[in-house]
């Protein structure tokens, strides 16, 4: 290939030869009449060095603290007023032990003859009686037992300053296998010996009576029982032992 051979131009000098088989440089022509000019040369960007001096400096910064945080880790952790390696003081356990903690409260019930609350009742258990196969005298109402009856006296008090409904139904027996029961409400009819058979209002201060029957297994002793201001109410448990 040979140069172009351009006419001359009366303003711009000619352009110098080019070496065989190639063309003369573009610059060297200038800016023919009817030619546009040629585009700037690209300016190369500054960005790869700055993302370059920021990645390193995060490096340094994050082998230092690497480093920093290994030394203190190996220092030993001590106490305000404490030599390192020396052991805190640690609560004495027999103190504990003695004053008792709040789950050893907490499984320490009431017993007979021992006035317990919950709600607007007070409930005493006076009584006890396990062993019945049968209960009542009326022929016609007499029952008999799945199991065994226990029949527990408990005399409940209202110790609010409104009437509040009592129902036998919402006590429970728990036996020695930690197994609940529930009232037995035809053999406490047939018993007729109980101030609240089935369900009846206390007025405020009145004491009541009730004699609340349970139809267990024979095999079961009674433990604990659980008495109820209403079927919603926490309960308090007295121990039948």
């Amino acid at each position: 290939m040979t140069t172009p051979n351009y006419p001359p131009h009366p303003h711009y000098p000619a352009p110098a030869p080019a070496p065989a088989g190639q063309y003369a440089p573009y610059e060297q022509y200038g800016q023919m009449p009817g030619y546009p000019a040629p585009p700037p040369p690209p300016k190369k960007s500054k960005a790869p060095w700055i993302i370059g001096i920021v990645a390193a400096l995060i490096a340094v910064c994050g082998l230092g603290a690497l480093m920093s945080g290994g030394e203190k880790s190996n220092s030993p952790t001590t106490t305000a007023g404490a030599p390192a390696g020396d052991k805190q003081d640690k609560p004495d356990s027999r103190a504990n032990d003695e004053q008792g903690t709040p789950d050893a409260k907490k499984d320490v019930i009431a017993g007979m003859n021992q006035p317990v609350r919950d709600g607007k009742f007070e409930f005493v258990v006076t009584d006890v009686t396990s062993g019945l196969t049968t209960v009542g005298e009326n022929e016609f109402l007499r029952q008999k037992a799945q199991g065994k009856f226990t029949v527990v006296t408990v005399s409940v008090k209202n110790i609010g300053d409104k009437p509040q409904g009592f129902s036998p139904s919402g006590q429970k027996l728990v036996d020695q296998q930690g197994r609940e029961h529930e009232s037995d409400t035809s053999a406490q009819i047939a018993l007729g010996d109980s101030g609240v058979p089935v369900w009846d209002s206390i007025n405020p201060g009145n004491k009541v009576a009730v004699k609340l029957v349970f139809d267990i297994p024979a095999r079961a002793v009674p433990t604990e029982l659980e008495l109820h201001d209403s079927l919603f109410s926490n309960g308090v448990k007295v121990s039948l032992k």
